[in-house]
């Protein structure tokens, strides 16, 4: 990885009775791990801010020290994963796809946003477009996608052009991709391209926060429910933490998940590499990931 693309931060858990806790082999092990998480806010410093309670509370649980490291791209999450520079990550569906089909990395974890386990990929508009039917009445407008590595932001997007809408998308449209979904969002809202990919939870909470007007944009286009982010580990992974960071983690009460995470998220469920296996369909589908024997 380019060193642009992390920004690291190195804290301290607690030790003491929980590391007594942990199993003998991670105990025996390296006593700072690394943690990764994707660009889920506008800036690494603010994701950092954002998500640091949640994973110093994972750390004390495990009686260990961590590093925390944001990446800048989705895709970044994938390539660190498989370098071996990441114990632990929070990555989103289709960086999970990517890594786990070059590194066999498995989810362990799905976040709950809203109580649900699930979200949505849209298709935001300028709010004076005339849109009566998807695709058809958007040909030839301007569209931003975001970065490869975004599931809602790019893969989905790029699997329903293929498969359903049966066009290309960069003909079809004038268009551009790479951005985050922030500034796809602010794009559309402030008129600098008429269509662009985003998220509902994204959106949510980027009009409550006053970054964006609800009214300027509007949705044209909604996918069907796709599995929130995923907590990951390498298939190097101690023996007994997959369990311990499960238990920890579907351990978080709606309480607890107040103070440990992000407005709106409630916790965690359990889950396995068959939960995302409409992300993996889709990367197939493009071409973007290999069958494996």
């Amino acid at each position: 990885m380019r060193r642009r693309t992390f920004i690291a931060t190195g804290v301290a858990a607690g030790t003491g009775m929980a590391a007594a806790m942990v199993t003998p082999a991670l105990a025996q092990g390296r006593k700072t791990l690394r943690f990764g998480i994707g660009p889920l806010l506008p800036s690494p410093e603010d994701t950092k801010k954002a998500y640091m309670p949640l994973f110093a509370h994972l750390a004390k649980e495990l009686g260990v020290d961590f590093e925390l490291v944001a990446t800048t791209d989705w895709a970044g999450m994938a390539v660190a994963m498989g370098s071996g520079q990441l114990d632990l990550a929070w990555m989103g569906p289709w960086g999970y796809i990517i890594a786990n089909n070059a590194t066999g990395c498995q989810a362990v974890a799905t976040v709950k946003y809203d109580e649900k386990p699930t979200y949505l990929g849209v298709i935001i508009a300028r709010p004076e477009l005339k849109v009566a039917k998807f695709p058809d009445d958007t040909k030839g407008m301007t569209i931003s996608f975001a970065d490869v590595g975004s599931t809602s932001g790019w893969l989905i997007p790029s699997y329903y052009a293929k498969e359903v809408w049966k066009i290309d998308p960069k003909t079809f449209w004038s268009y551009t991709e790479g951005a985050t979904h922030a500034a796809n969002e602010i794009s559309v809202s402030s008129g600098q391209v008429d269509l662009a990919t985003d998220f509902d939870r994204n959106r949510n909470a980027m009009i409550a926060s006053g970054k964006v007007k609800e009214d300027a944009n509007k949705i044209v286009w909604t996918s069907d429910p796709l599995p929130n982010d995923a907590i990951v580990l390498p298939a190097t992974a101690p023996a007994g933490m997959a369990d311990q960071v499960r238990k920890t983690l579907t351990a978080i009460t709606l309480d607890q998940a107040k103070t440990l995470l992000p407005n709106r998220y409630t916790g965690f469920v359990t889950a396995t590499h068959a939960s995302y296996d409409m992300i993996e369909k889709a990367g197939l589908a493009l071409g973007k990931i290999k069958a494996k024997a």
